[in-house]
């Protein structure tokens, strides 16, 4: 039988020349992977400009805005919630393909709509897209990426949010233009384009190394982390700290292998996640749902969808011209993401038949600080975190259930913020918000671990204490070797 890939590498690994830097391709497979949240956040920004118009057009009430906007993340749930095991089953690559054909579905849908169920019907295909995409493509990117950029490239779909969002804002002003009963169905529609792209896009990608030595794929598995290595010793360094998280025999290095005691893809995973997790998978289970109550809970998806109405509130009453201001506050954080201007709406001035410059100014610059500020924290580093913390063998699953709970206290602040801001004021909303920040905050100092520079295969030892800030310094030393010192 001939030499496998692995053993292959072994033989010259000492005697290769340095290649470079070959963090290009992990960059690349990020950005693809990554491609998914853009339409994600397309949906979420065109939708919050589209909403003033199906209003009128399909003459909707507050209560069925409020549904129609927060829908999509309970949807989602159905999503978010089979991702775990449809990742497992069929691989991260493909499960990102099945997320942007029920995106283009979706959004199809959406644009031909005719009444207010045949929206729904839409919003219901597309949220399962949702619930794939949130999360699988930071899984997908952490377990391609090397420890030394995993942050920056596990960032990427928050990122990649940030950019959808956008374009669903410059969407949402150009077809304004248009007849409102083609306008709203052009802003919606449209977003099916970007999903025939994705699709095209998977094929340059590689499978997750991490998801290929579950299959007993070493061959394939060393191929991929040779793409993004430095060096082969590097990758075969990176192979065999996968083959030992897994449980692998280091003796095993055929291009393809039996996996001894393997389990069928899934089974077990919920008994050791939930019903008998080891402390540490215990302390890594509730940091990732926290994390995600938190970042949705702090109100940041009722800045999103309802900026019109914010600046309705304000004084701007052109629907053009709170569309406007929606997309110029998000042009402006990408140039003001280092601010941290807390300043609540509550102190905008809400005097009947007057408008006060200063109050529209103000409600601009709070809502474009307030993106900023989720956007350089709570925004990105949360899908990096959860991303990254699970055991190889319960990261899909374990990182489905944080986007699920995601998805659903996003859906309860879309569906309740136009009540809650009725019956605590705009203001009133944004200070119940602020306590909730504020109760995030004390949970990540407290709670949560450093994980930089930590290769995944070791990231479970980091966990098990319930209390991060016990002065730990985590160091990284020779090869991808971690040395813990207690101080």
């Amino acid at each position: 039988m001939s030499s496998s890939r692995v053993e292959q590498g072994l033989a010259v690994a000492e005697s290769e020349p340095p290649r470079g830097n070959r963090s290009r391709f992990a960059f690349a497979c990020a950005i693809l992977a990554s491609m998914t949240s853009i339409i994600l956040g397309y949906d979420i920004g065109v939708m919050s400009g589209a909403a003033i118009f199906i209003k009128d057009d399909l003459k909707l009430s507050d209560v069925q805005l409020e549904i129609l906007m927060g829908i999509l993340n309970i949807y989602s749930l159905v999503g978010s919630g089979a991702a775990g095991r449809t990742s497992d089953w069929i691989g991260r690559r493909y499960t990102i393909v099945l997320a942007g054909a029920f995106f283009f579905c979706g959004a199809l849908l959406m644009g031909f709509a005719t009444n207010y169920p045949f929206i729904m019907v839409g919003r219901f295909i597309a949220g399962i897209g949702v619930g794939y995409a949130m999360m699988i493509a930071p899984v997908y990117t952490a377990e391609v990426a090397p420890a030394s950029s995993r942050g920056f490239l596990s960032s990427f779909p928050e990122i990649f949010i940030n950019i959808g969002i956008l374009l669903g804002y410059v969407s949402n002003y150009f077809f304004a233009k248009l007849p409102e009963h083609l306008g709203w169905r052009f802003m919606l529609g449209i977003g099916a384009v970007p999903s025939v792209f994705l699709a095209l896009g998977v094929l340059a990608m590689p499978e997750s190394p991490r998801w290929l030595v579950l299959q007993g794929r070493l061959g394939d598995a060393f191929k991929v982390l040779d793409r993004v290595s430095n060096t082969k010793e590097e990758a075969i360094s990176r192979l065999e700290d996968i083959k030992r998280a897994a449980g692998i025999p280091e003796d095993m290095t055929d291009d393809v292998i039996v996996i001894p005691n393997k389990k069928s893809a899934g089974k077990g995973v919920w008994k050791d996640l939930i019903v008998r997790p080891t402390p540490s998978v215990r302390h890594i289970l509730i940091a990732c749902l926290g994390v995600h109550f938190f970042q949705q809970a702090s109100g940041i998806d009722a800045v999103v969808l309802y900026s019109p109405t914010i600046f309705l509130k304000a004084g701007l009453k052109s629907k053009n011209d709170q569309l406007l201001a929606t997309l110029l506050a998000t042009v402006a954080v990408g140039v003001v993401k280092t601010l941290f201007i807390v300043v609540g709406t509550c102190v905008v001035d809400r005097n009947p038949g007057q408008t006060l410059k200063w109050a529209i100014g103000l409600s601009v610059t709070t809502v474009m600080s307030f993106v900023a500020a989720f956007s350089i924290g709570a925004g990105p580093v949360t899908w990096v975190y959860c991303s990254e913390i699970f055991p190889v063998r319960l990261r899909a699953q374990g990182a489905s259930l944080g986007v699920m709970l995601n998805r659903l206290m996003s859906g309860i602040i879309g569906m309740s913020f136009l009540s809650l801001s009725k019956g605590l004021t705009i203001g009133g909303a944004f200070l119940l918000f602020a306590g909730v920040a504020f109760a995030a905050w004390v949970f990540f100092f407290t709670f949560l671990p450093e994980t930089r520079g930590m290769p995944l295969e070791e990231m479970e030892t980091l966990f098990g204490s319930y209390s991060a800030n016990k002065k730990k310094n985590v160091a990284s030393k020779g090869k991808g070797k971690v040395v813990v010192d207690e101080q």
